[in-house]
């Protein structure tokens, strides 16, 4: 029986899927291994189920035993895996696609909600119990009518995008490559960053952190914004410039944000904490059972297939 490591808990039902399938070394009290202990608790094993908090830089791989054959990452994101470095070593990488999408894309969909509709200030002053209603209390954004902007038509923009079509949205996509009539479902191409942006009165990043896409939401490419825009992403904390992102706040360039993702996870930039129009999420994306158990039980399958055929179809290097 193949011998593995899982780097973070999961829940009951999988972590007895992992015992079932593999000789699995499991964290049952949930710790955040440092790179030196992934590394010293790799030792004797086969594979690594890993989750993104786990950095696993070139560095980090490079010193894996010679036994890992293959990193099977608990998300469909892996920029916290380098994997040429997996690849100049022989160790398979894979990921956990389609099984996230709905739960993301509600969340997506919340983010625009929540940020448009000035969610966290309604939420303090119902807490607060002194709010008096009057024609102009908390006006927010329409979203019936509103352009949105989806960076990134994967599975998870289709399905955002989807569902603000129901809402009355006009949808507009920027993506490496334009879809087919059936995929885009209504939605208007544009073939640049620049154009995309110039019509979104609402932007909804969906795209996957890659060294293309790092900071691609940054001081210049904000200016292209409409003023009012409201910026929102679902995808990886990395693609967003932060600090110019804050100063678009400030400036009131930028009407509001909705973050589900942000740089230095958990540690959120404090000069977000100074707008009420920062609507922000502790990473809820996948965050239902239906899907976390899902994704674990493909992470599982995924260094089974491995193991099996040699091979696996969601190998990402």
């Amino acid at each position: 029986m193949k011998k593995i490591l899982v780097t973070r808990k999961l829940l009951r039902s999988c972590e007895d899927k992992a015992l079932k399938s593999f000789d699995a070394n499991l964290n049952l009290n949930d710790e955040l291994y440092s790179q030196k202990k992934l590394i010293e608790m790799s030792e004797g094993k086969d594979g690594i189920l890993s989750s993104l908090t786990d950095k696993l830089d070139a560095e980090t791989i490079n010193k894996l035993p010679e036994t890992i054959k293959i990193i099977s990452n608990f998300a469909v994101g892996f920029g916290n895996i380098d994997l040429d470095a997996a690849k100049a070593r022989g160790i398979a990488v894979t990921n956990t696609p389609d099984v996230l999408t709905d739960a993301t894309a509600e969340i997506g969909i919340l983010l625009i909600l929540g940020a448009c509709r000035r969610a966290s200030e309604g939420i303090e002053s119902a807490k607060e119990s002194n709010w008096k209603w009057s024609a102009d209390y908390l006006i927010g954004k329409q979203l019936t009518g509103a352009r949105l902007g989806v960076l990134g038509m994967g599975r998870i923009g289709q399905k955002i995008a989807k569902i603000a079509k129901s809402l009355g949205m006009i949808i507009h996509y920027h993506n490496r490559s334009k879809l087919s009539e059936e995929k885009e479902q209504g939605a208007v191409y544009h073939d640049n960053l620049k154009s995309l942006l110039s019509v979104s009165d609402v932007l909804s990043i969906c795209c996957p952190a890659s060294k293309e896409t790092i900071d691609m939401i940054n001081k210049e490419t904000i200016e292209y914004l409409p003023k009012g825009a409201v910026v929102t992403n679902v995808a990886r904390g990395d693609i967003v410039e932060d600090e110019a992102l804050i100063d678009a706040l400030e400036r009131r360039k930028v009407y509001a944000v909705g973050l589900d993702v942000y740089k230095n996870e958990p540690n959120l930039n404090p000069g977000y904490l100074k707008y009420k129009s920062a609507f922000i999420l502790p990473h809820l994306g996948s965050a239902t059972k239906e899907t976390r158990t899902a994704m674990a039980n493909l992470a599982i399958d995924n260094i089974d297939e491995f193991f099996k055929t040699g091979d696996c179809k969601n190998k990402v290097n």
